[in-house]
């Protein structure tokens, strides 16, 4: 990006130059501000935001996560149940007061996640591999540590956060030829699973998981637990990484974590080893994932094919997936980013409405659905899905880019140039941003 050119913002021409210097008087303001206590050690701790800034980015970003997983599951009894189990272990932890919420999330792939503010999901990829709640509640309590210890708040003072979210925001155009966008698909809509969240450190993770088990163990649960779900991961690792894969970069996994559970286990909480595992009421409560095991395994085969652009044969994993659970949303929006990517938007735009039908209140179908029809070159269509999922779904700067190149298809060029604008505010870099910056300098907009 050239270091002299300028954007009209109202009245007042702001060079980068100029952004840069104000940029540095906020970091600064931040940093002179930024002592906190940490509430778990009590101990001084340098972070850029408060606990209602740590809450607010948790409102703003979490539903955006979710969507990307597919949504929150729609079973309301599972999403009952993990609730049940999370707030038991939530109340007994430093900061009991946080606005928790827990929930599953379609997606297939073996992750759980935590938001500053509290929110927490597991992915229904993680739920049918543990063996019971020991295991859950472990899953559960290493996630409230690290809302706990404010690790998201220490990763976005260092920048990891925001620089995990910047990288969701590019390559996905090319010279204004709509009908590349498929070969993007994954860049838009499905590569979108784990944008938003932080890369903890290791010291993150080992201190996650002694929080864990402190508050599992204090919410009446074995210490097995925890081991149990060290051991598993460390065993998926090994046969099936690319399920994992999202979870070990945000999550960093290792021999000696397991070690620690177990010395940890069979020392400090030993007189707690012969607490049951719940496993019964463990089965009992996740049936209705458990049962599409064999889909969800489907579907991680298809995402793996997908990374590595193997589309044929990603094809047929979802087909298969569908063969199984033949109205499932995330199957069938996987489906539909296949198509797309295997240049079929025609049958891309028919998976992506039929799962509009399956989850109406779900908002990555009616994206994925405008894509398509983009794709088309329907652009009236397209921006009529983009401006929907921006009603259910706003804040998200993907959409003011998707809605000015509609509009721009549609010959709207001052509608379009608006959209673009809007977009440069929020995104600066990337291959969206040089489009729109070119097609504003195309029109005068910017010198």
């Amino acid at each position: 990006m050239d270091d002299t050119f300028t954007v009209r913002l109202s009245k007042r021409c702001l060079n980068r130059r100029d952004f840069l210097w104000l940029l540095s008087l906020s970091t600064a303001g931040f940093a002179l501000a930024g002592c906190a206590i940490d509430p778990v050690t009590g101990k001084k701790q340098l972070v850029l935001m408060s606990e209602g800034e740590e809450i607010a980015i948790d409102t703003k970003q979490s539903p955006q996560q979710f969507s990307m997983d597919y949504g929150p599951c729609q079973d309301k009894a599972l999403n009952a149940y993990l609730g049940e189990v999370g707030m038991s272990i939530a109340a007994i932890s430093h900061r009991p007061k946080m606005p928790y919420s827990f929930r599953g999330v379609n997606a297939a792939y073996v992750n759980a996640y935590a938001f500053p503010g509290g929110s927490i999901a597991a992915t229904r990829g993680i739920l049918v591999e543990l063996d019971n709640e020991a295991e859950l509640a472990a899953l559960l309590g290493h996630e409230i540590g690290h809302v706990n210890a404010r690790h998201t708040a220490e990763r976005m003072t260092k920048g990891t956060l925001i620089q995990l979210a910047l990288a969701g925001g590019s390559g996905y155009v090319r010279s204004g030829e709509y009908a590349s966008y498929a070969p993007y698909l994954e860049k838009i809509g499905g590569m979108g699973a784990g944008a938003l969240l932080a890369s903890y450190s290791r010291d993150d993770e080992r201190e996650a998981d002694r929080l864990g088990m402190q508050y599992m163990v204090g919410a009446g649960y074995n210490p097995r637990g925890m081991e149990g779900l060290m051991a598993l991961l460390v065993q998926k690792s090994q046969y099936k990484p690319n399920a994992l894969e999202l979870m070990f970069s945000t999550h960093p996994m290792s021999q000696d974590r397991l070690d620690a559970a177990r010395q940890r286990a069979a020392g400090e909480y030993g007189d707690k080893l012969k607490k049951t595992l719940l496993r019964e009421r463990y089965m009992d409560n996740t049936v209705s994932v458990r049962r599409i095991k064999p889909a969800l395994l489907d579907m991680q085969d298809g995402a793996s094919h997908m990374a590595e652009q193997k589309f044929s044969e990603a094809e047929i994993s979802f087909a298969s997936a569908l063969n199984k659970v033949a109205n499932d949303y995330a199957a069938l929006l996987m489906m539909a980013k296949c198509k797309m990517a295997l240049k079929k938007d025609q049958e891309a735009l028919r998976y992506a409405t039929m799962a509009r039908k399956v989850y109406p209140s779900e908002a990555q179908a009616i994206q994925i659905s405008g894509i398509s029809k983009l794709a088309l070159k329907d652009f009236v269509g397209a921006y009529g899905d983009f401006a929907s999922f921006d009603q259910i779904m706003p804040g998200n700067s993907q959409m003011v880019f998707l809605k000015g190149i509609t509009l721009d298809g549609m010959g709207e060029k001052e509608k379009a140039a608006r959209e673009y604008n809007r977009y440069l505010q929020q995104v600066s870099q990337g291959d969206a941003a040089s489009h729109a910056r070119q097609r504003l300098t195309d029109w005068g907009y910017v010198k």
